[in-house]
């Protein structure tokens, strides 16, 4: 007879295993509510997002006696067992993974011919994933085929056939047959398994029978219970931006996905995102798709969120649209934006649209502006940079909004009042950077900003420090020694922003355009440190080696490089990086850097 393992010097995701022979005792308990808390444990311990534990594999036999003689949850069981067939692990515990699927699967196989269609189907995925232990199994799948009479599980039959046949010759010339089967969900399946391994662009007639079969009998695929090479049918056509946009017509829903994925589709994509709105955030797509579009047309279906009678209950819908309309440049885009200033001046998001008006229409938007400066608010105070004879206008209220209003009050120069220059001198003293760049600009003194900076690097607040001290340039000469340490020590990014602050102050290139080449050569997603560092590289109009290939890759690929965490409609941030990117490249001196070539 065969030991019970040592459970408590197993490990599974929570620790030590002791508790797993009591969950095994509660999945034999005649309430289902039992059962099911101990299912959920179960899954969450052993198989926890996808990884598999020590515990994981001594599990299994008593896993699969539950499945063949405990009193439910069979499904459930086959499921957790075929999700720890494939779960990702160390070598040592895949080895042990391995050697428990292949005593338990044999003694499961009446399971295959169970009566209930979802102990069938489970035990197709649970073979799919069994890796080289299922490879025997194969005739019992191709017999199971030809009789079972259940669609779903006679199309994930055809699945796993194709996931598992070494004979990819044999495997087409099945899945192609299958093509013609009567079967809607049968015909998906075949498609689908032929679509993983076709070659992009993907073949338009085997795109159109996957979606002629999906249209047919319209089907979620779920991806998480098959192993790979598994693709489902939405996440193989992402890999072709055109055969997803013919998905996306034929009614999968797959447009924030091609969205997220693909640069350059907010044409194709934007009729779908207007359809059906109900809620504030699918305008701010909207908003952010139009960015990239020319605009300048109607778009009725913005209005019955723009009409202020009828959007009275709905404030937010109406801020959203109207910042849908801007970005669209709608003829009538600002004056919704002038009747919004008067009617919702409180809500949360009317600065972001006058922020918006003002950055499409340019110097057009200086009525909206000119409202703005009648009756100033801190969060409006960033629009009325453009317009400094606004600025003049409101001046003393802008005063009274400082520090908020320290960037449109810079604006001035000369013809700022002693007290303002006074004020802006305070808030600096107070500790606001941007009352210390204002000063600076209006009067040519950094010393307050300076004290910032030196007190910011000695707490040691890491990269905003050296960010605020490298906007000084040159005036911040004085404080090298507190910045010159972070370029040898720290996180990449820290080294980084420290080279584009010594650049910033110094014009050094010789050992900081290396720092910033290897943050954005180890990108794989970009965040704001990316972008500063591609812009003290444009900058420098240098290229080290290193970074080439991430530039050029962020300049010309046509997949998104920078992920969009928060659609507020403004434009996607994978297009700042595009030209950031392209400038580097653009201004780039020779095309190989030498770490001896002359500061700058």
């Amino acid at each position: 007879m065969t030991e019970p393992p040592d459970w408590s010097a197993l490990r599974h995701a929570y620790g030590p295993a002791d508790d797993i022979p009591g969950l095994f005792t509660a999945m034999g308990s005649a309430d289902e509510a039992v059962r099911e808390q101990a299912m959920e444990e179960l899954v969450s311990s052993l198989f926890h997002q996808g990884d598999i534990y020590s515990a994981s594999a001594a599990a299994l036999p008593e896993l699969a006696r539950l499945a063949l003689h405990g009193p439910g949850h069979r499904t459930g069981l086959l499921w957790l067992i075929g999700g720890c067939a494939g779960g990702a692990a160390s070598r040592e515990e895949r080895a042990a993974m391995d050697h428990a699927v292949a005593e338990t699967l044999p003694t499961l196989l009446p399971l295959a011919t169970d009566e209930d269609p979802g102990v069938r189907q489970a035990m197709v995925w649970l073979i799919a994933s069994a890796g080289l232990a299922a490879l025997p199994l194969m005739p019992l799948l191709r017999a199971r085929f030809d009789i079972e009479q259940d669609a779903d599980v006679r199309a994930d039959l055809a699945t796993a056939l194709g996931l598992l046949d070494l004979d990819d010759r044999a495997r087409t010339v099945r899945d192609e047959a299958l093509l013609d089967d009567p079967e809607p969900r049968v015909r998906l399946a075949a498609a689908t398994d032929l679509l993983r391994t076709a070659a992009l662009p993907l073949p338009a007639d085997l795109v159109g029978a996957a979606l002629d079969a999906y249209a047919e009998h319209p089907v979620q695929q779920y991806g998480e219970v098959w192993p790979a090479p598994y693709r489902t049918l939405g996440d193989r056509l992402l890999d072709d931006p055109d055969a997803a946009l013919r998905g996306i017509d034929r009614g999968l829903p797959l447009a924030m996905d091609v969205d997220a994925t693909w640069r350059d589709r907010e044409r194709e994509l934007l009729p779908h995102f207007t359809a059906g709105i109900e809620h504030p955030y699918q305008l701010q797509t909207v908003a952010r798709l139009a960015a990239q579009l020319p605009g300048g047309a109607d778009a009725p279906y913005l209005d019955p969120f723009l009409d202020p009678r009828r959007a009275a209950d709905h404030p937010d819908l109406r801020v959203a649209a109207v910042l849908a309309a801007v970005r669209l440049r709608t003829p009538e885009a600002l004056g919704h934006v002038l009747r919004l200033l008067d009617d919702l001046p409180d809500h949360d998001m009317t600065a972001a649209v006058l922020t918006a008006a003002v950055e499409v229409f340019g110097a057009a938007a200086e009525p909206v502006a000119a409202k703005a400066a009648d009756r100033p608010r801190a969060a409006w105070a960033d629009a009325l940079v453009p317009f400094p004879a606004l600025v003049a206008h409101c001046e003393s209220a802008l005063v009274r909004l400082l520090p908020h209003s320290a960037d449109a009050l810079a604006v001035l120069g000369a013809a700022a009042t002693p007290a303002t220059v006074g004020t802006l001198r305070e808030a600096a003293h107070d500790g606001s950077t941007r009352a210390a760049f204002a000063y600076a600009r209006l009067t040519g003194d950094h010393t307050p900003a300076l004290a910032l900076a030196r007190r910011q690097l000695a707490e040691a607040k890491g990269r905003w420090a050296l960010h605020v001290a490298g906007r000084l340039g040159p005036a911040a000469t004085e404080l090298l020694p507190l910045i010159e340490p972070h370029l040898t020590t720290g996180s990449r990014e820290t080294r980084a922003a420290a080279a584009a602050a010594l650049w910033r102050v110094t014009g050094r290139t010789h050992d900081t355009a290396g720092p910033l080449a290897t943050l954005i050569a180890h990108a794989d997603n970009l965040y704001e440190h990316h972008f500063d560092a591609l812009r003290a590289l444009a900058e420098m109009r240098l290229l080290p080696d290193t970074a080439r290939p991430a530039a050029e890759r962020i300049a010309h690929s046509p997949r998104r490089a920078a992920s969009q965490l928060f659609d507020n409609g403004t434009p996607h941030i994978d297009y700042t990086a595009r030209a950031l990117a392209t400038t580097v490249l653009d201004h780039a001196g020779p095309d190989r850097w030498d770490s001896d070539l002359p500061d700058r």
